[in-house]
């Protein structure tokens, strides 16, 4: 009895593997990758370079071809014989070559299944993400495989860790938050994402720095330019979609208690404990980055959130550019509540008052839902705050779909697949909605 190799499993010439490998050759052929009519070109061409040769040949020696068969068969047979060929030697050329390009690439997946997964996910919806910190990672984790269509805005108010010392040292926006996006959107193989997130723990001034954070101003000093930098690092991880600041302004946060305190600075906002009333910027009159501005106004929908809601998601609300374009945008917009209260800034707070502080910063009809999460649980010692309840409020606004949206190892975050699964059920839940309202206009 063999114990040692397990060849049945692993032979390239064993069943499973070659219906796999017919498998990709077919799905190669499925509308819209763009492959078949190149197929059918080569082909073509092949074929009228040998009726060419054929015809020089003929002239050139006098040859008379002889007839070996009656009619046209001779013809038929030929091209049968013809097409056979290439046939065969393209399918010989996809298991030459295809191992090596897969060896090459940064994702573990066929040729026909890359081709496939990016055609496809290139005719996904338009999304554009809005927000900052982990949450807007978690998501954007999910949204790369619904869609190659998709944007995130993110904002520039953090002062505080790497990010915030690079920001006074280098005069730089904070890379921090844009490079978890990066790594979050990115399909590149998992040590170049763990080196990208790759933190310092010792060192003369790279003590508490993030690989990442550091190659970002290093590309920025390289190219002059932050977007510049953030482009080529989108290139260098392979991401999927695009990444762009809110504002590229020098971008400081003040908020205003309730008892009439002002908190000065995104890092003491969260500190400072109290019941956060208004939010400011410093510039008030900070200019929307125009790509973000472009980005909403063609969108098919638009989603706020996940993350810290005074310190993340509402310092790119509060942007003049960026709240005028939420209002004229025709796209669907989401609301993503967190799945658990943060200390210094929501304590206490249900969907509902989630929601309000949205409206109250902004204006009404900032979003069309709100998607919150339905599960309740507990928490546990380890982490801080309490799960968002959904209490007995009608949203004035908005409508609330809800869903276990909970991730099962960190019950505090979103999962990321439910999240996104849910998000496309609301999108495809208003587009047919959108649809027969059309139908029935027409109609009268």
């Amino acid at each position: 009895m063999n114990h040692g190799t397990g060849l049945n499993s692993s032979n390239e010439y064993s069943p499973e593997r070659r219906s796999s490998r017919w498998y990709n050759l077919v799905r190669l052929l499925v509308p819209g990758l763009n492959l078949k009519r190149w197929l059918v070109l080569g082909a073509a061409g092949i074929s009228i370079v040998s009726v060419g040769i054929a015809f020089l040949a003929r002239r050139a020696l006098a040859l008379n071809f002889p007839d070996f068969l009656p009619g046209y068969l001779e013809g038929v047979f030929l091209l049968g014989v013809g097409f056979a060929s290439i046939v065969i030697a393209l399918y010989g050329l996809y298991r030459s070559l295809g191992p090596l390009i897969l060896a090459s690439t940064s994702i573990n997946r066929g040729i026909a299944n890359t081709i496939y997964t990016r055609r496809s996910l290139g005719r996904g919806p338009r999304i554009v993400v809005i927000g900052g910190g982990t949450g807007l990672s978690v998501l954007l984790k999910g949204l790369k495989r619904q869609t190659d269509n998709l944007t995130a805005i993110v904002t520039v108010g953090d002062d505080g860790g790497s990010s915030g010392r690079l920001r006074k040292e280098m005069g730089i926006l904070p890379p921090g938050d844009f490079r978890n996006c990066l790594v979050a959107m990115s399909d590149a193989e998992t040590l170049l994402q763990d080196l990208f997130q790759y933190r310092f723990d010792q060192g003369d001034g790279l003590k508490g720095h993030s690989f990442g954070n550091l190659f970002i101003v290093a590309m920025t000093n390289v190219t002059d330019s932050f977007e510049q930098a953030l482009l080529v690092s989108s290139q260098v991880l392979g991401v999927r979609g695009s990444i762009v600041p809110a504002t590229t302004a020098n971008l400081q946060l003040s908020a205003e208690l309730a008892n009439g305190t002002v908190i000065d600075g995104e890092s003491n906002i969260s500190e400072a404990g109290g019941d956060i009333r208004r939010l400011h910027i410093v510039p008030a009159d900070a200019a929307a980055h125009p790509p973000a501005v472009e980005a909403i106004a063609n969108a098919d929908f638009i989603v706020i959130g996940p993350g810290s809601l005074y310190t993340s998601i509402l310092p790119n609300l509060v942007v003049g550019g960026i709240n005028d374009a939420l209002r004229t945008t025709r796209a669907t917009k989401i609301y993503v509540c967190n799945v658990v209260t943060q200390m210094g800034e929501t304590e206490d707070y249900s969907v509902a008052d989630h929601h309000e502080a949205l409206v109250r910063h902004t204006f009404p009809e900032i979003v069309d839902y709100v998607v919150a999460n339905n599960r309740m649980f507990q928490l546990g010692s380890r982490y801080f705050g309490n799960v968002v309840r959904i209490d007995d409020r009608t949203l004035k606004y908005a409508r609330l779909y809800t869903g276990d949206l909970t991730n099962a190892d960190f019950p505090a975050r979103h999962d990321s697949e439910k999240l996104a699964q849910v998000l496309m059920d609301v999108y495809h839940e208003t587009r047919k909605a959108r649809t027969s309202s059309k139908a029935a206009m027409s109609e009268k």
